[in-house]
């Protein structure tokens, strides 16, 4: 079990702290929120945990290894995996096309071996095809395994790239704002599969817009205002912090 561990992280563009002293602990097994305004520095802080920007104070530890300074695909191989708020998919691929390609973390087989299509890259081809459609098939996605991803409903393209996240089968997943765009009806069928997931064993981070789904579903809320975080606790304490409603609403 790998618990992600944030300690007095900043990080500054020019003059500018995008985020300030931000501390911070993901354990495994539950379900993390994150919530905060627009430019609240959420998908800053999420660069900064996977490795796409560098911190410019502070430690981020994932388990034992220090993780701070990492390259972001030393950070995809120490475990940890991620969506984006923009969905990037292959648009011409199938569906479970796009879900395979996670499993590049679990490929043994030599790039040789598999251009000659030896017994050998068969068998492992055949072995992550199998686990892609036990993805679809959590996922309620198995009937859409062969269309191309681009010709998706949006809902659906976005299970396509949690399913390619999980592919990697990672200890923490980090999810920006996963149910964006969704009703309530597609946003809990997730929430489920998200509850799911934390109670195989994953450490799960919740970034959201959506405070009410949030603090349904989170074991443990914590909320940026302006790059600092202002309220951390359980999710009923959270939504009745009088700094967070002041955040959402204004004074």
């Amino acid at each position: 079990m790998s618990a992600l561990v944030i300690k007095s992280v900043s990080k500054h563009f020019g003059g500018v702290a995008a985020v300030s002293n931000v501390n911070m602990e993901v354990p495994s097994g539950k379900v993390t929120g994150l919530i905060g305004p627009n430019g609240a520095g959420k998908t800053t802080l999420i660069n900064l945990i996977t490795g796409v920007l560098t911190v410019s104070e502070g430690s981020i530890h994932f388990g034992a290894q220090d993780i701070t300074e990492v390259p972001a695909y030393k950070v995809a191989r120490a475990g940890i995996s991620r969506t984006f708020q923009n969905i990037r998919l292959l648009a011409e691929a199938s569906v479970i096309d796009n879900v395979m390609i996670g499993f590049y973390r679990n490929e043994k087989t030599t790039t040789p071996a598999s251009l000659l299509g030896l017994p050998s890259a068969r068998r492992e081809t055949a072995a992550l095809r199998d686990r892609a459609n036990k993805l679809l098939e959590r996922f309620g996605m198995s009937k859409f395994a062969d269309q191309e991803a681009g010709g998706l409903a949006y809902g659906h393209q976005r299970r396509v790239e949690m399913m390619r996240a999980l592919a990697s089968e990672p200890a923490l997943i980090l999810l920006d704002e996963p149910v964006a765009g969704m009703n309530d009806v597609e946003a809990g069928e997730l929430g489920e599969i998200f509850r799911g997931l934390a109670k195989d064993g994953m450490g799960v981070l919740l970034i959201e817009h959506n405070v009410r789904f949030v603090t349904n579903l989170c074991d443990f809320v914590y909320v940026l205002d302006s790059g600092r975080m202002i309220a951390s606790g359980s999710p009923e304490q959270v939504v009745n912090d009088p700094a967070v409603i002041t955040a959402y609403l204004g004074s």
